[in-house]
């Protein structure tokens, strides 16, 4: 096993060397003494915090029921409305969801 990427400037530039040497990430890091599972999971942290990689999430409304209490969740510019009858459980992976896009 190879050594661990320490940052993620180092990350970007072995990445970087990878692509400019046609090899998949994995390969490059195998012959430059890098563990290529912590390349990997650098590159998919990176592409997660990258702009253009936009994700779409559907989101169906329901009929609020008459004098039903609403709950406004916002994380970043998405807004997400919750009633008095939402479940916790499924508020967590509804915002696990959205924290991965």
């Amino acid at each position: 096993m190879g050594r661990k990427i320490t940052g993620e400037q180092e990350a970007r530039t072995y990445l970087r060397a990878a692509r400019a040497a046609g090899q998949t990430p994995g390969e490059w890091a195998r012959e430059h003494g890098i563990d290529g599972r912590s390349l990997n999971m650098w590159r998919v942290n990176l592409q997660r915090s990258e702009p253009s990689a936009v994700r779409l999430v559907e989101l169906v409304p329901s009929p609020p029921a008459a004098a039903e209490a609403r709950y406004l969740v916002r994380v970043g510019e998405v807004v997400v409305e919750l009633g008095d009858d939402f479940q916790e459980q499924t508020l967590v992976r509804l915002l696990r969801v959205l924290r991965s896009c």
